[in-house]
């Protein structure tokens, strides 16, 4: 299996999942009715896709095993819910037979030990075991494989389609093992996602697309639709009787010989126990009554950060409040979705009447922040500026996502800077139609020469020669085109190259860097004193990392 098949697989995953989240969403009543097993595992493979695609920059020459590291790290960061994080352990196992194995190796017989691997790191993630679940079905899928690579003959692309099938297969078989999802009448909201998940490691593989087939109990099929827990309730509307109220998640630091107890101590706390990691980070997921105890048993065994608690009945109350929300108005007029790299730009936008969502290097959004945004601003037509060549793919994605699920319309302009954003911003006009508008937007942010100014963190050797850390970096149009010792210099130097080319109006963006913005007006000197009929404007961006950004229009 090659990086190219990877990274085909997780964007045919995610398409998948985002199409099928809904369905999977309103399949929800085992553990807990919360009606959001579809988003979490949606969410979850969402991030190690963003993580996997980051880290290669979409080439699939890149090194396959730094590619499935970072896909590792990213289904571990990302989890979301019990299913999640349990798909994020089989998904972590997976990765980590493949990177440990010779291109040559990587054969049937590889990948069907992986999917058990997968189908056991996921039994032993679990504090109590249910049947019925996604556990049932993975094991199905890895027996499927495990059968498939007896045969001398079988290649690759026979082990998942017979772990595909045999998980179709299993899936319908869930409400025969679970009497909440009998008394329901539909089949495990986690296993049909894990099944989407291996249908699109199939599709990667071999081009086809299985056919959905809508499970049966007996002759009767199971209906995909919202099941109800009583008459005229939403599901959810009683939750377990006794069960827990509370969803505690949280990223644990902590040496691996501390997970035991800590197993221990959550066991006898709640249920829906799920611990999953390795090494030195843990991903950590309990259903429980006393919150404080169970963030107290992290805080026992190691560092427990990033921590998530949802309260289910307060959860299924906004739930049902956005869905009443939502059902009564029409979407209608043009929206404009930003990302902003720094507080000033977030005004910027803003003030011209975007809806930002924050990002900038090291923190760029996730393709659920984006589709957050879009189905959330109310629009019927939306055009999305992600500001960074690496956040468009997920702005394509959460855009597909959109339209999909409600019928919005969606451009995604590729901004591949925040000075292009602004450029293109400043030419929206909801008046004209949505396709003049996003062609007028389009042409402006690419006529925009973009640069910036920044500092080396470390030794590289970049597209102008060789650079040591705290050097100054010039980019122009995304490359680094200079290197120097004072920012000053280097500034001056961008200046020159994106003007030389003509131009009306250089826009200048103060980092936090440049506090002051005495680099700023060191640059506005220099354009007037050598460029004298070039206007200047500046802005206080509050942008990382770089002092300033600069466009020429």
């Amino acid at each position: 299996m090659s990086l190219e098949v990877v990274l085909l697989f997780v964007d045919i995953a995610v398409d998948a999942l985002g199409a099928a989240r809904e369905e999977i969403d309103a399949l929800n009543v085992y553990p807990v009715p919360d009606g959001d097993t579809g988003t979490n595992m949606y969410l979850t493979v969402s991030a190690a896709r963003d993580a996997v695609r980051e880290a290669t920059g979409g080439n699939p020459g890149a090194d396959l095993g730094e590619a499935l590291a970072a896909f590792s790290r990213g289904a571990l960061l990302g989890a979301r819910g019990n299913s999640g994080v349990i798909l994020s352990e089989m998904m972590r196992a997976i990765a980590r037979r493949l990177a440990r194995s010779a291109p040559e190796e990587r054969n049937a017989e590889v990948l069907a030990e992986a999917l058990r691997l997968a189908a056991d790191a996921a039994y032993a993630a679990v504090g109590t075991p249910v049947e019925g679940t996604i556990l049932t079905v993975a094991r199905a899928a890895a027996e499927a494989a495990e059968a498939t690579r007896e045969d001398p003959a079988a290649r690759t692309r026979d082990v998942f389609t017979g772990a595909a099938e045999a998980a179709r297969a299993a899936l319908a078989r869930t409400p025969g093992q679970l009497q909440a999802l009998a008394d329901a009448g539909v089949v495990d909201a986690g296993g049909r996602g894990l099944s989407v998940v291996l249908d699109a490691a199939e599709t990667a593989l071999t081009g086809r697309r299985p056919e959905a087939v809508l499970p049966r109990i007996g002759r009767h099929a199971i209906p995909v639709t919202t099941p109800t827990t009583g008459a005229g309730q939403p599901p959810g509307a009683d939750l377990t009787p006794g069960g827990p109220s509370y969803e505690v998640m949280y990223l644990l630091d902590t040496d691996a010989e501390r997970v035991p107890a800590l197993r221990e101590r959550l066991a006898g706390l709640g249920d829906s126990l799920v611990v999953v990691g390795d090494e030195r980070l843990w991903n950590v997921h309990v259903h429980v009554d006393d919150v404080g105890a169970a963030i107290e048993a992290g805080i026992e065994a190691g560092r427990p950060h990033r921590i998530r608690v949802t309260h289910f009945h307060d959860q299924l109350t906004q739930q049902a409040a956005q869905q009443e929300r939502e059902a009564p108005r029409p979407r209608e007029g043009r929206c404009v979705v930003v990302v902003s790299a720094g507080p000033g730009l977030s005004a910027l936008f803003g003030e011209a009447g975007a809806v930002v969502v924050e990002g900038g290097p090291g923190r760029r959004p996730s393709t659920g922040d984006l589709l957050g945004a879009i189905t959330g601003c109310g629009a019927q037509e939306v055009v999305v500026l992600p500001n960074d060549g690496d956040s468009v793919r997920a702005a394509q994605v959460a855009a597909s996502t959109a339209t999909q699920d409600t019928g919005v319309r969606v451009a995604v302009i590729p901004t591949q800077a925040q000075v292009q954003g602004l450029a293109a911003l400043a030419v929206h006009e909801p008046g004209r139609g949505f396709d003049a508008d996003v062609l007028e937007m389009t042409a402006t942010a690419r006529h925009a020469r973009h640069g910036a100014v920044t500092v080396a963190a470390r030794q590289a050797m970049t597209m102008a020669g060789p650079c040591e850390p705290g050097d100054a970096l010039g980019v122009v149009a995304g490359d680094f085109a200079v290197v120097g010792s004072a920012l000053a210099e280097v500034a001056t130097e961008v200046l020159e190259r994106l003007v030389v080319g003509g131009g009306e109006l250089v826009t200048i963006v103060s980092g936090a860097d440049d506090p002051d913005g005495a680099l700023a007006e060191h640059c506005t000197a220099w354009l007037a004193e050598h460029h004298p009929y070039v206007d200047a404007v500046v802005y206080d961006g509050g942008q990382e990392r770089y002092p300033l950004l600069l466009a020429v229009e």
